[in-house]
């Protein structure tokens, strides 16, 4: 919710002090989105946890998620007026704190999960009509990440203080954003919603393990503010 009175804020006071609402505001950048193909890049922060599913009922798992940073390219394809096809490669770095609350000691119970990914997303945006230097639009897509902190390949476990997750991960993504077009270029805030569609977490060697041996699935879900400009 903070994220999100936060974006709204920015818009606000960027259109104000830029005069893009009015009766008559100066149209900037008029012919920008007809080109075929465009390219811009985006910075942002994400805010990533964990859902664990159990095979018998125990207390959750305590995920404590740090502020992450996010930086990539994007590549624009015209659709029609309305539809676009986007293409984001980008950097993903994020962190998770793993508390499990029935291992009593402190060493044990905490794992500091920290994350590098290669994220691919391929994504539909779907644009309403512009209004004066403002455009709202919506996104929905899928998008593979490779997760270079996964510990996959190893042989060491929670035993020796390595949490393991899969290489490769799946997931789908939903958002919405503003275009905002400035006499130079559009700058584009947007919000989005990540989860993965399939079971990430490798488990330990020892089927009873106190750490994954009651995990019946973990998968990533997670926002993203992104600040793109084109």
């Amino acid at each position: 919710m903070k994220k999100l009175v936060f974006f709204l804020l920015l818009a606000q006071t960027v259109s104000a002090q830029f005069n893009l609402f009015g009766k008559n505001p100066i149209i900037n950048k008029e012919n920008f989105d007809k080109q075929r193909v465009h390219w811009g890049y985006y910075l942002g922060m994400n805010s990533i946890d964990f859902k664990f599913d159990y095979k018998e009922v125990t207390q959750d798992i305590e995920v404590n998620s740090g502020m992450g940073f996010n930086v990539g390219l994007i590549g624009n394809l015209r659709l029609n007026e309305y539809l676009d096809l986007r293409f984001e490669p980008g950097l993903v770095i994020a962190q998770r704190d793993l508390t499990f609350p029935n291992i009593e000691d402190p060493v044990d119970r905490l794992r500091e999960v920290r994350s590098t990914y290669i994220h691919l997303p391929l994504l539909m945006k779907f644009s309403s009509k512009r209004t004066g230097n403002i455009k709202p639009y919506l996104l929905g897509g899928l998008s593979t990440s490779l997760n270079l902190g996964s510990n996959q390949d190893i042989q060491e476990d929670n035993e020796n203080n390595r949490f393991r997750m899969t290489k490769w991960s799946n997931f789908y993504e939903v958002g919405f954003g503003i275009d905002i077009y400035f006499e130079y270029f559009k700058f584009s805030p947007s919000i989005r919603g990540v989860f993965s569609t399939r079971d990430e977490l490798i488990r330990d060697n020892d089927p009873n393990s106190q750490w994954t041996g009651n995990i019946a699935n973990m998968q990533t879900r997670g926002f993203f503010i992104n600040f793109a400009f084109h």
